[in-house]
């Protein structure tokens, strides 16, 4: 298997709570801005999905928290999509520092929302290897 997909993200002052330290908060947008980059890479962006009638959903996110984070720190944030036959699919995701430590570890579930029917999608994976210029980038 291929290195999952990454991008680099440098923890900035502000997103620090009172104990230094990333508020709890903040990795999500670092989980959201991995997940968004992977589909510009993958040659979808937000236009293609509202041209197809879709819009990804977040269905539930579990956040697991190994070592934390410093204002400074850079850290890089995988995205890795994992599909099944129905309507769902997960997301699993790895924020780990430059040396290589783990900070936390993130479980998404997700779908495709049908924006004109207000209902998840059946087979998300279909309607992305469609859109996908590079699909291999989803494991498709």
């Amino acid at each position: 298997m291929s290195e999952p997909y990454s991008v680099r993200v440098t923890v900035r002052g502000y997103e620090t709570d009172v104990q230094g330290h990333v508020n709890q908060s903040v990795y999500l947008n670092y989980a959201e801005h991995a997940r968004w980059s992977l589909l510009q890479a993958a040659g979808i962006g937000q236009r293609n999905l509202i041209g197809k009638g879709v819009g990804p959903v977040a269905l539930e996110t579990t956040i697991r928290y190994k070592r934390e984070l410093l204002a400074g720190d850079e850290v890089d944030v995988t995205c890795v999509f994992e599909w099944s036959d129905g309507k769902t699919f997960r997301i699993e995701q790895i924020v780990r520092k430059a040396d290589g430590t783990v900070a936390a570890e993130l479980t998404a579930v997700g779908g495709l929302l049908d924006l004109a029917e207000r209902k998840l999608v059946a087979r998300p994976d279909e309607i992305f290897k469609e859109l996908a210029s590079d699909p291999s980038l989803f494991g498709l």
